[in-house]
């Protein structure tokens, strides 16, 4: 499984407000390999990374460098 991005209202609500986009991933992948993955896959920079692990799954909070907009990534995503 690839990162999934995560369509919930507070989700949206990071986009806005501080810039963060919100993934779920499998448990077993390292803080690096996600970082990785985001920043190819979207073509951005992540200044932050914050992991939860809930029941099987692990969220990622992925804080974006000024110069790349979340609500750009999320618009060509289809989440906006």
């Amino acid at each position: 499984m690839m990162i999934k991005p995560l369509v919930t209202e507070k989700a949206v609500m990071l986009i806005e407000s501080q810039n963060v986009l919100a993934f779920e991933t499998e448990k077993e992948k390292t803080r690096t390999e996600i970082k990785n993955e985001i920043e190819n896959l979207f073509k951005v920079k992540v200044e932050k990374l914050r992991t939860r692990i809930q029941g099987n799954k692990k969220y990622v909070y992925a804080k974006l460098k000024k110069e790349f907009p979340a609500i750009d990534v999320a618009t060509k995503l289809g989440l906006m």
